[in-house]
């Protein structure tokens, strides 16, 4: 095994060229590695460029100073592959000046040009800046040109100035750079497409663990690739056997004619990782596990073997994988029929999902491009898959079916970019309402995993439907038809007004508008038939009269689409007078989408098909029929609206907010709640508009608070708020006295929480009464997978009764701002509404970007609760709020690196 799965702060990513590293700190034990580097690895004129001259002592003081007694100032990393150190990046800090770092880099020469200096640099980056540094600064050769473009290329900000034969370069680490961020996602986009070619688009093929028994697993599997006519080298590997159905068999991977790129394992579980071992010392790039029920030590050594030898991994527990591609052709699973060829990539967790998916498909006749069974998910992940379909020039349609998400920030920053090229719908599994139970806040009650699958789902513009069944009805619509505008504007058309009337009702419950449409639609129908929507053409209506009235539907700008619903009468038994022709003989491809319901159909969805080869979704329910419509709607509101930045929030003083954390974190290293002066700082250094609160110890204390906010101007009444540790709902316990003018009314709401809750009392808060306004919550929850979640909804006491909130995953874009806002039950009181002025929506984008900002900065920040924050119609005001704290290490959401699943875990 090598020593750089061992090493602890270790990560593991891809290069260019789909090699995966490992990176970690450089220590003692390294200086051999290191040395070796610098003299076995390096030419001359690499070093030459190094060191800036030809020196034998130069590599043992390189050694010497990068593994040495670790020092506070020096920051080195190195890649490994295997056992063998490729490349090192490090950094000193001189005490004098901790925000500049002097930077060093050396990358072995065969490793050139693969990506690893410039991932050395990205991680580097990431631990400088956790350490303070904001600039890099480096003294190169002016003919150093490899190092000049890994600077160049890096996405960051370089400025260069040149003395001689010299060239001093400073890098900014500026964190909110975007265009680096753009640059790190562009880049390890490039090198997992890279790394999944052995795996998607492999060149031959080995199966092991082959059993000479017909119905067997991996008998089934041979059997499929080599009918489902694989266009390269098949091989079946089986110790116990020279052939398998007249074809060869070998006694392990070693001993075949050659490195097959791809090996799908048929082995029992507890020889998986054997299996995977011998693939890859033998330079397989890629596999497949059949196997389930791998115990945690199996899984380790399987990942292990898989990372070490730079393999990418489906499964285990897979059903395998399909490829229709003409130059591939691979089907290497043993699920149901092979998938008909075509432009839908297709990724399942559950292989009965995936089997039952594919039939559904099949029957439909939407084809795929490539299907993968992701089982248990250790490596190849839906991420993976949507990077490969944006890249592979012929899927047009994604369908995911994921339990669960290991990198969900990185799965919604992939998905939010290939949304915006190709429709991605998925099924929204494993949604529960267990998360409100134990909350300790109304934000936390707020974040169950639903409303953060939700909040993924719509920030990403992914199509998320409730069922296998809704996600082939809406892919059947989005696979055939354009998008309609996204105002959603429906024509309901039927030869019959009780279809007509659950149409329209369908459309209502999916949010689709039924406008009026143009008075003289009324002369293209026949006599007795209503122009109003729904129409109700009769029975009596014709192909003709329903082709005429449907083309002035949609030439009439009043639609944005067409749901046509048909039942069987007497007329349509002649197929003259059949208005399906109508659907059948139209324009090839209309302007707006067209849906259709025929009540006797006997299947949930199926295409008619034109003449011309237009094909026209055709639903057995209208409820199936308005949802896909409505699905369409929603992509192409996604789309109609700019990708939006990310939220401004000015005047942060992070410096301050992590002191206060770190303060308290030391005294209370299991973290907690914040106490009032603490919370008050805290959400003061962000910028939050925190009432004016005064602390007080005693009853004395909180009569002085109240005279103090009236000398500060505020002459109105006071409020009392009790307080102690693990408080909870004040208001509920009975902790808030509200109304007080006089300083006697003061003394004797203090005195009644002294007598209420007795030795806990900690002391209270005194704040001014509040000016009228519409009471909102406003806070954030840190998902220990997902990352930050900010929630907006309706405040006050009544907030977990309305139940009326909006979510966003942080960071926030403007975009995520306005649509918290208007997507509220509630907005129309914050809009304005019965002469009622509208509440300030700037106070409000500041408050929700504040939040996001402060819980993007701090992951120690569990959760706020700012309830009620008062929004009127010249500010907004949190007059109560509530923080907790807990120890959390650092996490970059952008650095390039492969997820460690759970089960794969060092013990």
């Amino acid at each position: 095994m090598s020593t750089a799965h061992l090493r602890r702060g270790t990560a593991e990513a891809l290069l260019a060229d789909g090699t995966t590293v490992t990176l970690g700190p450089l220590g003692p034990q390294d200086r051999e590695a290191v040395l070796a580097l610098h003299t076995d690895r390096m030419s001359e004129e690499s070093r030459r460029l190094r060191f800036f001259g030809v020196s034998r002592t130069a590599p043992l003081l390189a050694a010497d100073r990068l593994c040495g007694e670790p020092r506070s100032g020096l920051l080195s990393l190195g890649a490994w592959v295997g056992d063998e150190l490729i490349g090192e990046a490090d950094c000193e800090i001189p005490e004098d000046r901790p925000e500049t770092a002097e930077l060093a880099l050396a990358v072995a020469d065969e490793w050139h040009r693969r990506g690893a200096a410039t991932l050395l640099l990205e991680h580097l980056v990431h631990a400088a800046r956790g350490r303070g540094v904001r600039v890099f600064e480096a003294d190169t050769l002016a003919g150093n040109r490899g190092v000049h473009k890994v600077f160049a290329d890096l996405g960051l900000p370089v400025h260069r100035r040149l003395d001689q034969a010299e060239v001093r370069v400073r890098v900014p680490l500026d964190e909110s750079d975007e265009h680096y961020r753009a640059a790190v996602d562009e880049r390890g986009r490039r090198a997992d497409v890279a790394s999944l070619g052995a795996l998607l688009r492999p060149g031959s093929v080995a199966v092991v663990g082959v059993s000479r028994r017909a119905g067997s697993v991996g008998h089934a599997v041979l059997e499929r690739i080599r009918r489902g006519g694989f266009t390269g080298p098949v091989w079946a590997v089986n110790p116990h056997a020279a052939e398998i159905d007249g074809e060869p068999a070998y006694p392990s991977v070693a001993a075949l004619p050659a490195v097959p790129d791809l090996a799908v394992l048929a082995v029992p579980a507890p020889v998986v990782a054997d299996a995977a071992e011998e693939c890859g010392r033998a330079g397989v790039r890629a596999l497949v596990v059949l196997a389930s029920g791998l115990g945690a030590g199996e899984a380790r050594q399987l990942m292990h073997a898989c990372r070490r030898h730079s393999m990418r991994l489906v499964g285990p527990n897979s059903l395998g994988s399909a490829q229709t591609d003409p130059d591939v052709c691979l089907d290497a699973e043993f699920g149901g029929a092979f998938p008909l060829p075509g432009t839908a990539g297709v990724a399942v967790q559950s292989g009965g999902v995936g089997i039952a998916l594919l039939k559904r498909l099949a029957w439909l006749g939407i084809g795929v491009s490539s299907f993968v069974s992701l089982g248990d998910k250790y490596d190849v992940s839906g991420n993976d898959l949507l990077q490969w379909w944006e890249s592979d020039g012929r899927t047009d349609l994604a369908l995911l079916h994921l339990e669960s998400f290991g990198s969900p920030r990185a799965f919604a920053r992939t998905a939010r970019r290939v949304t915006r090229k190709l429709p991605v719908l998925t099924v929204d599994a494993g949604r529960s309402p267990a998360g409100r139970r134990g909350a300790a806040s109304h934000t936390a009650a707020a974040a169950t995993p639903t409303v953060v699958r939700e909040a993924l789902f719509r920030q990403a513009g992914i199509t998320a439907t409730r069922s296998i069944g809704e996600l082939v009805e809406a892919a059947a619509l989005l696979h055939t038809q354009p998008l309609p505008a996204p105002r959603g504007a429906v024509a309901v058309v039927s030869n019959a007004g009780g279809i007509g009337i659950l149409a329209a009702d369908a459309c209502a419950d999916a949010g689709l508008l039924l406008p009026e449409l143009p008075a003289d639609l009324q002369k293209l129908l026949p006599r007795g038939a209503s122009a109003h929507n729904p129409v109700d053409t009769t029975a009596a209506v014709g192909p003709a009269e329903l082709a005429r009235c449907l083309e002035a539907l949609e030439h009439s700008r009043a639609v944005d689409a067409l749901l046509v619903c048909l039942v069987p009468t007497a007329l349509t038994t002649d197929p003259d007078h059949d208005p399906v022709r109508a659907l059948l003989e139209g324009p090839g491809r209309r302007r707006i989408p067209v849906a259709a319901v025929l009540l006797d159909q006997e299947v949930p969805v199926r295409y008619l098909n034109g003449a011309d080869g237009n094909r026209l979704p055709v639903y057995a329910d209208t409820a199936s029929a308005a949802r896909a419509l409505a699905h369409a709607r929603d992509r192409a509101r996604w789309l109609a609206e700019p990708a939006g930045r990310e939220a401004d929030a000015h005047g942060c003083d992070v410096k301050t907010a992590r002191s206060l954390v770190s303060g308290f974190l030391a005294t209370s290293p299991g973290g907690g709640w914040l106490d009032p002066v603490g919370t008050a700082d805290l959400l003061e250094s962000y910028g939050l508009p925190l009432t004016t609160s005064v602390w007080a110890r005693d009853e004395h204390s909180a009569v002085v608070a109240a005279q103090a906010l009236r000398r500060l101007g505020y002459e109105g009444k006071v409020v009392v708020k009790a307080y102690w540790a693990g408080q909870v709902h004040k208001s509920a316990a009975g902790a808030v006295r509200v109304d007080l003018r006089a300083d006697s009314e003061v003394r004797a709401a203090y005195r009644e929480f002294v007598e209420a809750f007795g030795a806990r009392l900690a002391g209270a808060v005194v704040q001014p009464m509040a000016a009228p306004g519409v009471e909102l919550l406003a806070g954030v929850v840190q998902d220990r997978v997902f990352g930050p979640l900010v929630i907006l909804g309706m405040g006050g006491t009544a907030t977990d009764v309305l139940d009326d909130r909006a979510a966003r995953l942080a960071p926030l874009t403007e975009r995520d701002l306005t649509g918290m806002v208007t997507e509220l039950r509630g907005a129309p009181v914050l809009l304005g509404r019965d002469g009622m002025p509208p509440v300030d929506l700037a106070a409000v984008r500041s408050v929700l970007s504040r939040l996001s900002r402060l819980a993007t900065d701090l992951p120690e920040l569990a959760e706020a609760d700012l309830n009620p924050v008062i929004a009127g119609p010249t500010g907004a005001v949190c007059v109560d709020a509530r923080v907790r704290l807990e120890p959390r290490p650092s996490f970059d959401p952008y650095l390039r690196r492969l997820r460690r699943p759970a089960v794969a875990e060092e013990m």
